[in-house]
């Protein structure tokens, strides 16, 4: 059963949310993590066609109850939305459960450092009184899909990764059950896979979405350098045809000259 996103007592006609912190200026982990969340981001808004509008955001923060701290996964996907444009008003910069009437489908979390409760609880999280995970938490308010990406390997138990850097689980029932590679979200018709490559002009290996035949969904920059190249193949290809045609003209010309030598008029021929 998914968690009482509003508490008991909450659930009033207008929601007082004039005590919740929805920007508190803590700066993104690092900037790892930083590219990685726009490489998740950006792309849908570029490439993507689901044929619905959605939310793609990263680092923002989702309220699930009044009286709970906001979750604030790396970077999530939420389908058939759309965002708010009038950002003065304080219900639309921040992912209010209640306001959207749905938990985002999809949560992702980037690990970059030992602290972050992804899987289980930090010995630091546990002194200060928390008792969820982000797994757990993820689990109880109902995300459908959850996914954690360790690029640098630091988890603290890095058996819950069962050896992989990637590892994505479905919610069935009100439990996680962990999806084997290559990873389908089938209900948001995207996948997710590991990349080796470059963004933005770092090598390495990173997280990115994919369609079902596993192509990498395009970033921007991507897309304009794939259409420059099409436009260059058919560039390319225009000047071979214009080559043959004028190779094929020349070869004309010259058999009438040897023709007209004969005194036959190529035109009878």
């Amino acid at each position: 059963m998914a968690y009482n996103l509003l508490n008991d007592d909450a659930m009033v006609a207008e929601l007082d949310i004039s005590h919740l912190v929805t920007e508190d200026d803590t700066p993104v982990d690092n900037s790892q993590s930083e590219k990685q969340q726009r490489l998740l981001v950006e792309p849908l808004y570029s490439s993507w066609l689901p044929g619905m509008p959605f939310i793609a955001a990263a680092h923002v923060g989702v309220f699930y109850a009044l009286k709970q701290d906001p979750i604030v996964p790396d970077a999530m996907l939420s389908l058939g939305l759309e965002m708010p444009t009038d950002w003065s008003q304080k219900q639309n910069r921040c992912y209010f459960v209640w306001e959207f009437g749905k938990v985002p489908d999809v949560c992702i979390e980037i690990v970059s450092n030992r602290e972050g409760d992804e899987l289980s609880l930090s010995r630091k999280s546990q002194q200060k009184g928390k008792n969820l995970s982000k797994k757990e938490l993820y689990a109880r308010i109902g995300v459908p899909y959850y996914a954690v990406f360790d690029p640098l390997e630091q988890l603290q138990n890095p058996e819950e990764m069962d050896g992989s850097r990637l590892r994505t689980w479905a919610l069935r029932e009100g439990r996680y059950h962990a999806l084997q590679p290559p990873v389908w979200l089938e209900t948001v018709g995207l996948g997710l896979m590991l990349w080796e490559g470059a963004f933005e002009g770092v090598s390495g290996q990173w997280l990115r979405w994919c369609d079902a035949e596993g192509q990498v969904i395009l970033t921007g920059a991507e897309g304009q350098e794939l259409e420059r190249q099409r436009a260059d193949a058919e560039r390319q290809r225009a000047d071979t045809e214009r080559q043959r045609a004028d190779i094929e003209r020349q070869r004309a010309d010259r058999l009438a000259e040897r023709l007209r030598a004969m005194g036959i008029n190529p035109e009878d021929v």
